[in-house]
């Protein structure tokens, strides 16, 4: 005879994984931004680069998938190998860490 399955067990199982999926997602995030300067704006300008760059047209985002897989594959100014899964994170941050440099020559 067959054990019945324990489907609360798989259940809470499944949900602990996602959880830790979720948390090592945040944490290849917050490495992204670190890597790419990102981190040395102000949050505010960050979320606005990123906001437009999910609102961009598809060329645009395509030039900056390029970028991306340029800084993953060592041909970058900052060339550090990451997740490579996450090509167009690269290219949204690379967007937030373009301000400074316009504002530096402003300033």
């Amino acid at each position: 005879m067959r054990k019945p399955r324990d489907f609360d067990a798989e259940l809470q199982a499944l949900t602990d994984k996602a959880k830790a999926l979720k948390s090592k997602k945040q944490g290849q995030l917050g490495e992204l931004v670190i890597a790419t300067g990102a981190d040395a704006v102000s949050i505010e300008q960050l979320a606005g680069a990123l906001i437009e760059a999910v609102s961009a047209d598809a060329a645009r985002k395509e030039t900056w998938r390029k970028s991306g897989a340029a800084f993953f594959g060592g041909n970058g100014s900052g060339s550090r190998k990451g997740a490579g899964g996450n090509a167009g994170g690269a290219s949204a941050s690379g967007t937030g860490a373009q301000p400074p440099p316009g504002e530096a020559g402003a300033a």
